[in-house]
């Protein structure tokens, strides 16, 4: 069971948490790096190879990982010298991926099931599946919709809610094929491009825990709440890994 782990972003909108740190090393409650609680779920769903997609400040991710042993599962690398987007990295390293495999950012927080994930990718023989959730978003502003110039509704502070990627999939090697290699190629245009060409994308909806640690707000609220979603988040969790741990 293989998984890419996407690690190669600068987290320029989590400073200055990632100035010196590459986002998927942050700490959490004070205990684990986003990283090692991943490593540890996937683990959990019997995921016994990673392949980690790094770039920016790579070298402390290999220093912490290394190769994987201290988890159990076989880590190889991929490192990019320029910036390729979500599916771009992908692209260059098709020849060590199973024909199905899980693809997942290096900063998502979810006690999703993964390998339930893959198997529905799996049994829908879909191109790309995608895992969704749906995220409520709070409007500060009275909204309200004009016809001919007169207000013909007003709703005050609504919240609205919207199915969002969570930023974990599962692929099928055969779908990323016919895209060329080393250039940016990012989720939106994989996923446009099949609509396009007749091949949608299945969903796996998902209403569990969930935080993209890709903004300090939901970094900190990641950290406040992490105690209540510890045994959740790592149900057979061993002892942690420090972050200045190098094998």
């Amino acid at each position: 069971m293989h998984a890419v782990i996407l690690a190669g972003g600068r987290g320029v909108r989590l400073r200055p948490y990632t100035t010196t740190l590459p986002k998927p090393l942050v700490p959490i409650g004070e205990e684990y790096a986003i990283l090692d609680i991943i490593l540890q779920q996937l683990r959990a769903h019997s995921f016994d190879r990673v392949t980690l997609a790094i770039g920016h400040l790579g070298s402390l991710i290999r220093a912490f990982v290394n190769d994987g042993s201290r988890w159990g599962i076989e880590v190889d690398y991929a490192e990019e010298d320029k910036p390729l987007s979500t599916i771009g990295p992908l692209l260059n390293f098709l020849d060590r991926l199973p024909e199905q495999f899980l693809v997942m950012n290096g900063d998502v927080l979810t006690d999703l099931d993964y390998m339930a994930l893959l198997a529905h990718h799996v049994s829908t023989d879909a191109p790309l599946t995608v895992a969704t959730y749906r995220r409520k978003v709070k409007i500060d502003f009275g909204t309200l919709e004009t016809e001919r110039g007169r207000i013909v509704e007003f709703v005050e502070k609504p919240e609205l809610a919207y199915g969002v990627s969570m930023g974990v999939y599962a692929m099928s090697r055969e779908t990323l094929e016919p895209y060329p290699a080393n250039v940016p190629f990012g989720l939106d245009e994989l996923v446009l491009d099949l609509l396009a060409r007749g091949r949608a994308p299945a969903a796996f909806e998902f209403d569990g825990y969930w935080l993209d640690i890709g903004r300090p707000d939901d970094y900190d609220e990641a950290n406040r709440c992490f105690d209540q979603v510890r045994s959740a988040l790592l149900p057979n969790a061993r002892e942690k890994t420090p972050l200045g741990a190098v094998s």
